[in-house]
């Protein structure tokens, strides 16, 4: 059985939340970074998660071809 998909995404975002808190001691809202500082995190996330994707790409790739 596949469990709901937006459910799942729920408890993620609770556990990175609760993460947060424990690496940072605050949530998001409570983290007064500069605008810019949010967006070079995201940037570089979406650099983490190209590669990522890249990854998992190339296992595949290379799966279907044996």
């Amino acid at each position: 059985m596949i469990e709901d998909t937006e459910a799942l995404v729920c408890v993620d975002i609770r556990y990175r939340q609760q993460m947060g808190i424990k690496k940072y001691g605050t949530t998001l809202a409570g983290n007064q970074l500069p605008l810019r500082e949010w967006l070079v995190h995201a940037y570089q996330e979406t650099l983490d998660q190209a590669l990522y994707l890249r990854r998992a790409i190339q296992e595949i790739d290379e799966c279907q071809q044996k």
